[in-house]
């Protein structure tokens, strides 16, 4: 097959890339692949097991000794190129995402972009990894800091947003030296399997990115987890697997990187500009559909500006135009399966019962697909579980408060703390409050947080470590010291 060809033709596309080949599952095995906004098949995809997640490993651990050794200014320009690339194929890339993540066409362009940023951004980090070099404080010696690559890395990913997880983990880590085994989530392997055709045009040596669609995740991952020369596990994904992998990771004591589920709250004062809260909702709460970990699940609107901030954010939900990703002007496409419908279906409706008013909701489409509407619920209770569980839809309960330390409070009140946000006129009130938020990442006056040159990451059980920034290098890096004899003189 010809490496274009993941790009051009991806109906073609059912293999795994390892040691820069594609091919098939050892025991011939596939799954589907189907298209959300129909609940059609979209293809059969090869999926990978033990032996090819072992051979993956193999090919990983082989090219590492090849790969730490190029120059880090020709890995950088491999990355580079990578960037170019994407940009190059942003409408294929971004159609064949929509295709098995439904999500829009626009919301999947802008993840294209977003998701080569981080090419772009570690390939001028790639030559700065720094070294150290002083005396010791006692004499006789001197200190050589140097950083060094971790080794073989394993990643997993989600499927909210298939080609950002898979550049934001393997760009940071192929710029530090490593090599990469990748398995991306079931419901959408094939913006990853683009991602490997990228990286091998661009000239990344064989064995250094490897990818494994599978829909036997158990399998794969634990050979991974068990495997001594897989150095670094990142994963992103929900609290309760990755509570189940850090279990795993302890036996071979792995570095790890944890991105994990989010709950954010959005909390609105007294005297923000209600305008731009509601442009900073649709942000915060649209993007993706709203199954992105750091969509805003929970809104805290005071008293004072409830009642307008509601209209017209109710308004601009309504007006939402919700459809196959592909069509035309269409701003909310489908939800990625029936499991994310019924687990919405289910939020929304426990918190009717317990006392919420759907306030303003959009159409849902005639026909097959996963979809649903724009949905805006008032006088959400405590206890409902949506104020308590990530709904990853376009679903957005209000709550109204009236004290400050009241608010806050109740945004600490979950054991998540990855995103939030605050919007105030009053610039020092809205960060003396994002301060007191128990939170990784916190947008103030601002829907949209994502960006490479940030530190991305949660506290408490959103997760370990962060991602992007000069951090994101860092994690897969590891410090050593040499002590060198220096004569006196």
């Amino acid at each position: 097959m010809e490496i274009s060809n993941v790009v051009t033709a991806p109906a073609d596309v059912r293999d795994l890339y390892i040691d820069g080949l594609w091919t098939e599952a050892v025991d011939g095995r596939s799954y589907p692949v189907a298209d959300p906004a129909t609940a059609e098949l979209l293809r059969e995809v090869s999926s990978g097991g033990a032996a090819d997640a072992t051979a993956a490993v193999d090919a990983a651990a082989a090219a590492f000794p090849v790969w730490r050794a190029v120059a880090p200014r020709q890995r950088a320009e491999i990355l580079r190129r990578a960037y170019d690339l994407m940009h190059e194929r942003i409408d294929e890339l971004a159609r064949l995402m929509v295709s098995e993540n439904g999500k829009s066409f626009r919301d999947a362009k802008g993840e294209v972009a977003y998701a080569a940023e981080f090419f772009r951004w570690y390939s001028e980090e790639a030559v700065r990894i720094g070294s150290g070099f002083g005396d010791a404080p006692g004499g006789g010696f001197r200190h050589l800091i140097r950083k060094q690559p971790v080794g073989v890395t394993a990643h997993v990913t989600p499927w909210n947003l298939p080609a950002a997880m898979v550049t934001r983990k393997a760009a940071p880590a192929l710029a530090a030296g490593c090599t990469v085994v990748l398995k991306p989530a079931p419901e959408t392997p094939l913006t990853a399997i683009a991602i490997a055709a990228i990286l091998h045009e661009a000239g990344l040596p064989a064995g250094a990115f490897n990818v494994l669609p599978t829909d036997r995740a158990p399998e794969v991952v634990g050979v991974w987890m068990d495997d001594e020369r897989v150095r670094k596990f990142s994963f992103t994904g929900s609290t309760g697997t990755g509570k189940l992998l850090l279990e795993q990771a302890s036996r071979t004591v792995k570095n790890t990187t944890m991105e994990l589920g989010g709950n954010a709250p959005f909390i609105v004062l007294a005297d923000a500009d209600v305008d731009a809260a509601v442009r900073g909702a649709m942000d915060a709460k649209m993007r993706g559909g709203g199954e992105v970990c750091i969509a805003a699940n929970r809104f805290y609107v005071h008293q004072d500006v409830a009642e307008e901030f509601t209209r017209k954010f109710g308004e601009a939900m309504q007006a939402v135009r919700i459809g196959p990703g592909l069509e035309d002007g269409v701003e909310l496409g489908a939800m990625v399966n029936q499991a994310a419908i019924d687990k919405i279906r289910s939020l929304v409706a426990d918190a009717v019962e317990r006392g919420a008013t759907i306030t303003a909701q959009g159409p849902t489409p005639d026909g097959p697909g996963y979809f649903h509407p724009a949905t805006v619920l008032s006088g959400v209770t405590p206890d409902a579980r949506i104020m308590h569980e990530e709904v990853f839809g376009p679903v957005a309960p209000i709550a109204v408060f009236d004290d400050e330390d009241e608010v806050v409070a109740a945004a600490n009140n979950s054991p998540f703390g990855l995103a939030a946000y605050v919007y105030s006129r009053d610039l020092g009130r809205a960060v003396r409050i994002a301060e007191r938020i128990e939170s990784g990442m916190v947008g103030i006056n601002r829907g949209l947080l994502s960006d490479p040159a940030a530190p991305f990451g949660g506290v408490k059980q959103s997760g370990l470590g962060r991602e992007g920034a000069t951090d994101g290098i860092e994690a897969f890096l590891e410090t050593q010291y040499l002590a060198v004899e220096w004569p006196a003189g």
